[in-house]
Parts: C-alpha cells; sequence; structure tokens
C-alpha cells in the first residue's frame, strides 16, 4: 500500500500544496491569535524565530505528513493540515494538525480542503479508514467532525498528555465504503449552484447525505 507523498491537489477555492519554510512568512502573523493553538499539539510562538523553528520541522517531517492550504487565486498561504499516523499495512491513516486562519475559517475553502484530502486518501491511495481525532474539549473540532461526514466511536480517556495536561480524546472515522456518498455530498454542496449571489449556501452539506 502507497505511502501519501508530497503532491498538490488542487480545487476550486483552495490548493494543497507540500508544505514549504516560504509559506511561513505570511501564516506566522496570520495565526498570531492564542486561540487558534488552543487544542494543537505545538504553539502559541511569541517570534517569528521559534515560529520558524518548528515550522522547519514540519516541513522535513514524513509523519506527520504536512501540506499547506493556499488560497487558488492567489497563491496566499492560508492554513495547514497533515496526514498522520500513517499505517500502509492496515490502510489506516489519520487527518490532523489542522490550523486555519480566520481567513479560511468557515469558508467553502475550508470545506474543500478537507475534501481534497479525504480524495487523495480513498480515490488515489487506497485506504480503507480515515481516521479524525481531537481533544474532548474542542467542540468546533467534534462538530466538524459530524458535519464532515465522520462517524463518532468514543471517548479515549487520559490518551495523552498535551502541553503537560491531560486528554481525553474524541475518535471519529470514515469507512471506504461510506466514501462514495460523502463524496457525492461534498461535491453537491462545493457546487456553485448551491451558494447564493451573497456566498450563502443553500443547502447544508449534512442534508445532502
Amino acid at each position: 500500500m502507497k505511502r501519501p507523498e508530497r503532491v498538490t491537489l488542487a480545487g476550486r477555492f483552495v490548493t494543497l500544496a507540500p508544505l514549504a519554510m516560504g509559506h511561513s512568512e505570511a501564516m506566522f502573523p496570520a495565526t498570531a491569535d492564542p486561540e487558534l493553538w488552543r487544542y494543537l499539539f505545538d504553539g502559541p510562538y511569541a517570534d517569528r524565530e521559534s515560529f520558524d523553528t518548528h515550522w522547519r520541522r514540519k516541513v522535513a517531517s514524513e509523519d506527520p505528513l504536512f501540506f499547506s492550504i493556499l488560497d487558488a487565486a492567489t497563491g496566499q498561504p492560508l492554513g495547514h493540515a497533515s496526514l498522520m499516523r500513517i499505517e500502509p499495512a492496515h490502510r489506516v491513516i489519520e487527518v490532523g494538525n489542522i490550523l486555519y486562519s480566520p481567513a479560511l475559517r468557515r469558508t467553502r475553502g475550508a470545506t474543500e480542503a478537507m475534501y481534497l484530502l479525504a480524495s487523495y486518501v480513498f480515490d488515489q491511495l487506497g485506504y480503507r479508514r480515515y481516521e479524525w481525532k481531537c481533544d474532548s474539549r474542542n467542540e468546533p473540532s467534534r462538530s466538524a467532525a459530524l458535519r464532515l461526514g465522520f462517524e463518532f466511536e468514543g471517548i479515549f480517556r487520559q490518551h495523552m498528555i498535551v502541553k503537560g495536561g491531560n486528554r481525553d480524546t474524541s475518535w471519529y472515522s470514515m469507512l471506504d465504503r461510506e466514501w462514495p456518498s460523502r463524496k457525492q455530498a461534498f461535491e453537491s454542496w462545493l457546487d456553485p449552484a448551491n451558494f447564493d449571489s451573497a456566498g450563502h449556501q443553500i443547502t447544508r452539506l449534512a442534508d445532502f447525505r
């Protein structure tokens, strides 16, 4: 089974590209709000030097394998996400380390980024299980997992120590047999016909499933 590679995944609103040092210049000020880092394994960063040190490690990392989320029209970096805990023998992989700048949050591009990664995992790599895990206190992440079509599997108590504290982890998954319906829902939601002239959705993503 193939491992994910440093590929470019092009969408209508965003492009996912291998994380690069050149993206750090825009991302440092765009992610200055400490709240954006609350539930991530790293950050926040008080200065550019420490930010670049950790960014450099992310660029070199194989697992997690990081992708920058770029505005499709301008190439401006808007966030990052990774494929991680990669298990080719079992065809299981997780999406994580999701960091969205304020400019990306709650946009069509934010949803499209998750669609592009899921499509890469299922359609191109042929994995059978796609996982989403988050701190059980992270209600926005838990809501996002369900909205995107992941199924809740339970909470692993005191699963990890993150930033010096206990983390209970909420587990979600999407399976290969579920992907065709999830894919159709994504594509129907992302269709320009699903948005009015002001850019507001007409039908919710969950309602397409």
